[in-house]
């Protein structure tokens, strides 16, 4: 499985995802895109995007990307907060 981080995920946390691919935003050179934009791109080459914007689903009409959309809901954005939410997706 192929996953994208966005830019608003700490990059150690790829270390969390071990039998994937993971990229970053910023790896693949689309820092400072905007949410539509970002997705036209991911959806072409990932399965997954993995994010904590709670508000995207507002933002963005979700079904017209071909890809997974996966939110981390944590108190904040640093790895140790995540992690366990990271281990929960693994699962998957």
């Amino acid at each position: 499985m192929k996953l994208l981080l966005d830019e608003c995920i700490p990059q150690p946390l790829k270390k969390a995802f071990p039998t994937c691919v993971v990229e970053t935003v910023a790896s693949m050179g689309w820092a400072g895109k905007k949410d539509k934009e970002l997705l036209v791109l991911a959806s072409e080459i990932f399965d997954a995007f993995i994010t904590v914007d709670q508000n995207l689903r507002y933002q963005q009409n979700l079904q017209h990307f071909n890809i997974s959309i996966i939110v981390l809901s944590a108190k904040t954005n640093h790895v140790k907060d995540l992690l366990p939410l990271a281990d929960k997706a693994n699962k998957y």
